[in-house]
């Protein structure tokens, strides 16, 4: 599956599309191995919070009626059952969520640079790529909140200027401005975690270097960002509507629970390989070599423990 960097360099949207397709399919089996092992748990466990949090979120707005108003002990008790469902769900999907890309971006990046890999060989390299994935994530995951804040208190002195048209057209720009850096951050933390497992830098040090690795290229990868988003944003919002919160027949309702597992687990799958593929791309845009990853390096080791023959004081 190599390429020349002269020909990868040019690709653009949808030529890259076309290449993580391609790769996909031509390791159909070790991708199977991998998105049944992670990428299934979490399709299951993401649909499975949707379904549970209306639930219990119906349970407390019926409490919230006025004939249950002496009831308002329970409604707490339902209170701090959301809120610890909220918080035990987030974690377990970030967690998932990290173990499943560390093993589909690794085992993209040793495909496409012609580096055979098998299922067994992910599972014994994984545990030292998720934790430089998780560090990525959580300095991501920080560098949203201090945006959001920061920008809650610039607009904060703006809203108090007593006219109203002045006030909705300032909130208008600033709208627009906030989405805009949001998005950047998003792609920039995106490409970070590709970073991370591939390569041995983590943490606010991947955001840098996908800062400078994502120039000139930006623009496809706020395309690819846009997509694989919306996709997932729509399965989950057809999944509420019709699963969730419908009102037709149980067959219906199962048969539209299948197709939305079938196609988030598809996007779970397809979107780490997208994102691996626009950092080869990315890579060589800017000519700069592309280096074997650390899973790569710890990959051989433990192939070179398995097939070198035993010591003396062993036998």
């Amino acid at each position: 599956m190599d390429r020349e960097q002269e020909e990868r360099r040019f690709l653009g949207f949808f030529g890259i599309v076309k290449e993580s397709i391609k790769l996909i399919f031509t390791w159909r089996k070790t991708f199977s191995q991998i998105a049944l092992a992670f990428v299934l748990p979490l399709s299951l466990i993401g649909l499975a919070n949707i379904h549970l949090y209306a639930a219990l979120l119906a349970k407390i707005h019926n409490y919230d009626a006025p004939e249950y108003n002496e009831l308002s002990d329970f409604v707490t008790l339902d209170r701090i059952q959301l809120l610890l469902f909220i918080v035990s769900s987030s974690v377990l999907l970030l967690i998932i969520s990290v173990l499943s890309i560390s093993a589909v971006v690794g085992t993209t990046a040793c495909l496409y640079t012609s580096k055979s890999i098998t299922f067994g060989g992910v599972m014994r390299v994984l545990p030292k790529a998720w934790k430089r994935l998780m560090t990525t994530t959580l300095w991501s995951s920080l560098a949203v909140e201090v945006y959001v804040v920061a920008t809650v208190a610039i607009f904060y002195p703006f809203s108090l200027i007593p006219s109203l048209a002045i006030v909705l057209a300032l909130l208008f720009i600033f709208l627009i401005l906030y989405l805009s850096g949001l998005v950047y951050i998003s792609v920039i933390s995106d490409l970070a975690g590709v970073i991370s497992v591939v390569e041995d830098v983590y943490g606010i040090d991947a955001m840098f270097k996908s800062k400078n690795l994502i120039k000139g290229k930006l623009g496809i990868s706020i395309a690819i960002s846009f997509l694989l988003s919306i996709v997932s944003m729509a399965i989950q919002t057809v999944f509420y509507i019709f699963v969730t919160n419908g009102h037709g027949s149980v067959f219906r309702r199962f048969g539209v629970a299948i197709l939305c597992f079938l196609f988030l687990f598809m996007s779970f799958l397809f979107s780490p390989v997208v994102q691996t593929v626009f950092y080869f791309v990315c890579k060589s845009y800017h000519r700069e070599n592309i280096d074997k990853s650390p899973l790569e390096d710890d990959l051989e080791v433990h192939l070179l423990a398995e097939y070198l023959p035993p010591k003396a004081d062993e036998v």
